[in-house]
């Protein structure tokens, strides 16, 4: 069985050998099956996160959700508790800066940040995933942490977690901690998945 580590390096660089069209074309077309999703038209508050590293490019479905009227977070390191995220409302014209990782973030601002509970969806990044769900990611932890006791799926079966990933980062398996939060929905430029 590969290590966690093997496995982050092995799927990093296959989703960096991605040219710039097919980063592109993924783009659009997770754009287009996430805003095709049933379970999108009961959220308004949706985090998201600003690629890195070879990520999904996640600014076509930013613009796709803005013109749906949709209310769009970003994460941000937390401040007074290390090793957490939170979420502040993400506008056109949000002031920007790059956090200590070099990832841009939206200035903090006190009025516009979301507790964590009151997001109708976050979707994740991930380094890989497997068909039940697990997420590898890049391994700082920030969202298991984060999302710890958040749950996964509303009342109704809906889910509140989505990763979000190339259909290449796909494996058969992931190999799990107990900290892990797996996710009931992960959403490629291909399918969605609904463990």
């Amino acid at each position: 069985m590969t290590s966690r580590t093997e496995l982050r390096q092995l799927i990093r660089h296959r989703r960096q050998q991605l040219s710039h069209q097919q980063q592109q074309q993924a783009a659009q077309a997770l754009a287009e099956r996430v805003c095709q999703w049933s379970g999108l038209e009961d959220c308004q508050h949706i985090a998201l996160y600003l690629s890195n590293d070879g990520e999904l490019d996640t600014w076509p479905l930013i613009h796709a959700l803005w013109q749906r009227q949709k209310h769009v977070y970003l994460p941000l390191l937390h401040p007074f508790t290390s090793g957490h995220l939170i979420f502040q409302h993400f506008l056109p014209n949000t002031p920007m800066r790059h956090n200590q990782f070099g990832i841009p973030e939206p200035d903090w601002s006190c009025p516009d940040l979301m507790p964590v509970a009151q997001l109708d969806l976050i979707a994740t990044p991930l380094v890989a995933f497997d068909a039940k769900g697990n997420r590898l990611g890049m391994g700082g932890g920030f969202y298991d942490r984060t999302l710890a006791n958040f749950a996964g799926q509303s009342a109704d079966g809906r889910a509140r977690l989505m990763g979000l990933a190339h259909d290449c980062q796909q494996v058969d398996a992931i190999p799990t901690e107990a900290w892990d939060v797996p996710l009931p929905a992960i959403c490629t430029p291909r399918q969605i998945f609904l463990p």
